[in-house]
């Protein structure tokens, strides 16, 4: 089989490449083709999984080019982990809310618009193409923010786009541990949106296992998410948020934990790899080594404005990854029939009463050769149920202006927003965006 990797420069492409790298059925990905406009860092990240596959027996063979149609052409499968503007517009994405005394993050809040309406054109521009030159692909996504995104390919290619992500697998696998049972004994009850989901249960055995973590303080706090709420708010709520409800639940603290820091993510990001693929092209040795020693950096400090100072994460997190295990499953259950239980963002379809039938939603869903199918979850309540609808509404806005080069309706997602207090700050920041990211300005110059 042909997978296609979109961003395949990026710096995770590795980890996708190693987790094919453990796959030995006889129908499995044979060839691995990486697309990527920057070809500087699409020749490191190739040279990279070319000394992974000397290391290993029947290897998927791995080419690297510019050109989007030469890469899709009768790919089986197609990975897109696009980043539009690259680290230098998520620095923006960042700096102009802060600016504005708002959150600024990568796919959260007002970055996440700005992130999203420079990319909804380039996704819809590959769905396009995936239609005529690999009108039988799946397209797995990973491109943020990733329910908007895969949202806006569905309009053009349909369910045969699947999102993924890999904070809710892992919220969900470290419950599971906590509890004493296996992912083949339990059945999740997340829901939810990309980035915005609540765990709500752990069936195992016919009984909900999870209230009796909720009652233990000491289990609990041993969570990721202990650390980032705290026991007493996890306790309030009943249930175990996604890390970036932290943005929600605790904007101020979050916003002043970024302010308060020398440099955003983004802008650590951006020095960090800028480093990273300068070593590799300056080095005559692989680059394998330098980049797991710069993954595990770049783990360690994930959401580090979230953590009390010397607070560090666990050698769990810290090893990191997820998702590449999550589109591995996806391939194997379409291509051989070998069903997977997943959490996925896929066509809502009734699943989330309250929400279009053709929104994108966050849930568990069993993966066979017909593609995914959510499970028949409890419906949405309270204030879960109007956050959802109120960000769902917003991501729709913003594919809407995205598309239509409107301004009015980029400046109502703005203001619409739950993390965005004012209409003028709406207006403030569609033009801030628009004066520091070409991309975004590029969309309404039409």
């Amino acid at each position: 089989m042909k997978l296609t990797m979109l961003g395949g420069g990026g710096f995770r492409t590795p980890l996708v490449y190693g987790a094919l790298l453990t796959d030995t059925h006889d129908r499995r990905v044979s060839e691995v083709w990486l697309h990527d406009v920057d070809e500087s860092r699409l020749r490191a990240i190739q040279r990279a999984l070319e000394e992974m596959s000397a290391r290993a027996p029947q290897a998927p063979t791995v080419h690297a080019t510019t050109d989007l149609d030469r890469a899709l052409e009768g790919a089986d499968f197609v990975f897109s982990a696009i980043r539009t503007g690259g680290l230098e517009g998520r620095t923006q994405d960042e700096r102009v809310a802060l600016e504005l005394g708002l959150l600024g993050q990568e796919t959260t809040g007002p970055g996440g618009i700005a992130y999203g309406l420079r990319t909804v054109p380039v996704a819809r521009h590959v769905a396009e193409r995936v239609r005529v030159v690999a009108p039988d692909s799946w397209v797995i996504n990973f491109t943020n923010p990733a329910g908007m995104i895969t949202e806006a390919m569905q309009a053009i290619l349909g369910g045969r786009v699947v999102g993924i992500c890999d904070s809710p697998i892992a919220l969900a696998r470290r419950a599971i541990r906590l509890v004493g049972a296996t992912e083949a004994q339990t059945r999740i009850d997340y829901v939810g949106l990309n980035h915005l989901g609540w765990l709500r249960g752990l069936e195992v055995g016919g009984q909900d296992a999870l209230p009796g973590l909720m009652a233990d303080a000491q289990r609990l706090a041993a969570t990721e998410e202990g650390q980032l709420f705290g026991t007493e708010w996890l306790q309030t709520l009943g249930m175990i948020p996604n890390e970036y409800l932290y943005y929600y639940y605790f904007t101020r603290d979050a916003v002043a934990g970024i302010l308060a820091a020398q440099e955003t993510r983004g802008e650590y990001l951006l020095r960090q790899q800028a480093g990273f693929y300068a070593t590799v092209a300056a080095a005559e040795t692989g680059p394998l080594a330098e980049w797991d020693r710069v993954r595990l950096e770049r783990n360690a400090t994930y959401m580090r404005e979230a953590r009390a100072e010397g607070e560090e994460r666990g050698e769990e997190e810290v090893q990191g990854g997820g998702y590449e295990g999550v589109a591995l499953a996806i391939m194997a259950a379409i291509s051989r029939g070998e069903p997977a239980e997943l959490i996925l963002n896929v066509r809502n379809a009734g699943t989330i009463p309250g929400l279009p039938d053709d929104a994108v939603v966050e849930v568990p869903c069993t993966v066979d050769a017909g593609g995914p199918r959510p499970h028949r979850l409890a419906p949405l309540t309270g204030h879960p149920l109007g956050l959802v609808q109120q960000v769902k509404a917003v991501d729709r806005l913003v594919i809407e202006a995205a598309v239509s080069g409107d301004e009015r309706l980029a400046t109502q997602a703005f203001a619409l927003h739950p993390l965005v207090d004012s209409v003028t700050v709406a207006r403030e920041l569609l033009a801030g965006y628009r004066a520091r990211i070409p991309l975004v300005d590029k969309v309404f110059q039409r």
